[in-house]
């Protein structure tokens, strides 16, 4: 999550008025000024036939407008996902086009004025087991490849250490405000159950080596990305797999490097819609899942990592819009409790927000990514979980929470 932050302390005295040197604030004094933060989700990452463009996946592009919204809303920052195929070129340069790299570098600057803090990363450049040759075409980080072809990991490895070094460099100036995540949902296409259980941690290893490559390439860029905070992914941003197989990269510097994960659990309630409600009180629920089981999963985040002072972000959290009132009730007592649960355990959350005006399967929008109007209830949904992270009452818990959920119409 970017370079230093600093707070200026201003010490007054009746012989000068020296301001003090900047007091730098630790990592978790700086992943808390993250707050809740908010995803420019399939803008920037999408793609058709491996070449990514803005509005191929139906939103308009983003403008200053759209950020401002996002910082009124109550937003502290954003994570804009980059999809980079397609606007590469061949070896051994990789240069990355002129037109692809200053609209990147345009948007992340409509956050800056909006005085919000950003993530920018490498997303759908990985697209895991597909084998029709024209979807494939362009998709490079092929992690199951790269486990089984350690020349074809080596060569991932110099266009990953190319383009991160292009990246880098067109933000070497930008401080504190920018942070950069290596690369987001590496996997070999069958979201942690594939090979990857059964190659004797072949693709683990091979993330691992990806991850210190990028670091290395952004550090040695210079300038601000020298003590740059950069977030770096698990094995498919899965939490468990992240907990027991990453290995942080070696870095130049302390304390700047934080840990990127992704929870939408439940996916078949979350993401899918397919059960319409969640937690103790519900009855048309996801087997096996409950308050607890999102919870438990913060707690060993936060064991793990953040007690031993590493920052952790949920990169992508969210829950799809209903038409049912019920099953809406259920939807915002979610979204309040897993916020106020992130809270909680000191972990960072980025709402996925990619537009969609519609109900069930997939309808993550709250935004209009254009304008920053709301989508359908977004001005609810977002007030929730705003309060649900910054609200400091003694009497607001998640006890509390639990105690008022709805109660199932079915």
């Amino acid at each position: 999550m970017a370079a230093a932050v600093v707070a200026l302390v201003v010490s007054v005295c009746s012989c000068s008025q020296k301001a003090e040197e900047p007091a730098e604030l630790t990592p978790q004094e700086y992943a808390h000024s993250l707050g809740l933060g908010w995803n420019l989700g399939n803008s920037m990452d999408a793609h058709e036939k491996g070449v990514s463009g803005e509005t191929l996946w139906h939103d308009q592009a983003a403008t200053q407008q759209t950020f401002n919204a996002v910082k009124a809303a109550g937003f502290a920052s954003v994570r804009i996902p980059v999809t980079w195929m397609g606007h590469i070129g061949e070896g051994p340069d990789f240069k990355i086009e002129d037109a692809w790299m200053n609209r990147v570098v345009e948007i992340a600057t409509y956050a800056k004025n909006a005085g919000l803090k950003c993530i920018v990363n490498i997303h759908h450049d990985g697209f895991g087991a597909a084998t029709d040759p024209e979807i494939r075409k362009n998709h490079w980080l092929l992690i199951e490849d790269a486990a089984k072809d350690s020349t074809l990991n080596e060569a991932i490895k110099a266009k990953l250490s190319a383009v991160w070094s292009q990246i880098a460099t067109a933000f070497k100036e930008e401080g504190d405000w920018l942070i950069f995540e290596t690369m987001n949902e590496i996997q070999d296409g069958k979201w942690g159950q594939g090979s990857n259980l059964t190659d004797n941690g072949k693709q683990y290893d091979v993330l691992n080596q990806w991850n210190q490559v990028c670091l290395d390439a952004i550090r040695a860029a210079g300038g601000e990305n020298e003590k740059r905070y950069v977030g770096i992914p698990g094995y498919v941003c899965n939490p468990d797999l992240t907990i027991n197989h990453l290995v942080l990269p070696k870095d130049k510097v302390e304390n700047r490097l934080l840990v990127a994960v992704h929870s939408y659990d439940p996916w078949d309630y979350a993401g899918s819609g397919k059960y319409s409600e969640w937690g103790h009180t519900g009855k048309d629920i996801a087997p096996g899942t409950s308050e607890e089981t999102y919870t438990n999963m913060l707690k060993a985040l936060n064991e793990k990592y953040v007690k031993n002072g590493i920052p952790v972000y949920l990169g992508e959290f969210g829950c799809v819009h209903r038409a049912d009132e019920n099953a809406e009730n259920f939807r915002k007592y979610y979204l309040e409790y897993v916020c106020k649960a992130m809270r909680d355990y000191e972990i960072n959350g980025f709402f996925w927000d990619n537009g969609y005006d519609l109900e069930g399967d997939d309808a993550f929008g709250l935004m209009n990514h254009a304008t920053g109007a709301w989508i359908a209830n977004g001005e609810e949904i977002v007030k929730l979980m705003v309060n649900a992270w910054n609200n400091d009452d003694q009497a607001y818990t998640l006890q509390s929470i639990y105690d008022r959920a709805p109660e199932s119409k079915k």
